[in-house]
């Protein structure tokens, strides 16, 4: 049964106010809040706060930083790598040295490393004996030359050379690291000098 004064559709719509009533208003949403911009001293004491993190962070980055190894001491070279012999020259026999002697000299140089004592010096031939000035054993560093004057005496014209083509000294080296005997050639002026004082002191034999 339909009821007058009604249309054809039915639902249900929105309920309007009745009469004498009205529709309150929606809260309106809060304002935003601005903060009021920080004090100058607040802002001076958060700056230095930052930088003494930084800096803090950047010890400690150093402290822990792994330290590069210390390296090796150098390695000390064997005596016969550090010393060399040179001829020099014939120098005047003293008047104390038997018959049959004559005199030479030479120079000894450490070319690097610490001190180098020489125990002996020697010479391969036999009929020869030979005496240094001065008197092993004796010392030489790095940076000081020391020349050595070196006396042969002939015992036996026999058995000497008569052309010594590379004559050489045998001397014993030693220092920090080891000991060595070494042959050092003197060259040919050496060998020139050698011959002919060889064929002077047998002259007579």
């Amino acid at each position: 049964m339909s009821m007058g004064g009604t249309s054809g559709t039915s639902g249900i719509g929105p309920v309007e106010p009745g009469e004498g009533t009205q529709a309150q208003d929606a809260p309106d949403a809060p304002e935003a809040t601005v903060s009021p911009p920080p004090h100058p001293a607040r802002r001076r004491t958060l700056a230095l706060a930052t930088a003494a993190a930084l800096l803090a962070g950047g010890g400690y980055l150093i402290a822990t930083r792994p330290h590069p190894p210390t390296p090796a001491p150098p390695e000390v070279p064997y005596p016969a790598q550090a010393v060399a012999f040179a001829f020099l020259d014939g120098r005047a026999t003293s008047p104390g040295a038997p018959p049959r002697s004559f005199s030479f000299a030479v120079r000894m140089t450490v070319t690097d490393g610490p001190p180098v004592t020489v125990p002996r010096v020697t010479q391969p031939y036999a009929g020869l004996t030979l005496t240094e000035s001065p008197l092993t054993p004796f010392r030489t560093k790095a940076g000081s030359p020391r020349e050595i004057t070196i006396t042969m005496h002939v015992t036996d014209c026999a058995t000497v050379p008569k052309d010594a083509g590379l004559p050489f000294l045998d001397v014993t080296l030693r220092n920090t690291r080891a000991i060595q005997v070494q042959s050092f050639i003197l060259g040919p002026r050496y060998a020139q000098h050698l011959s002919h004082a060889l064929k002077v002191a047998c002259s007579n034999s």
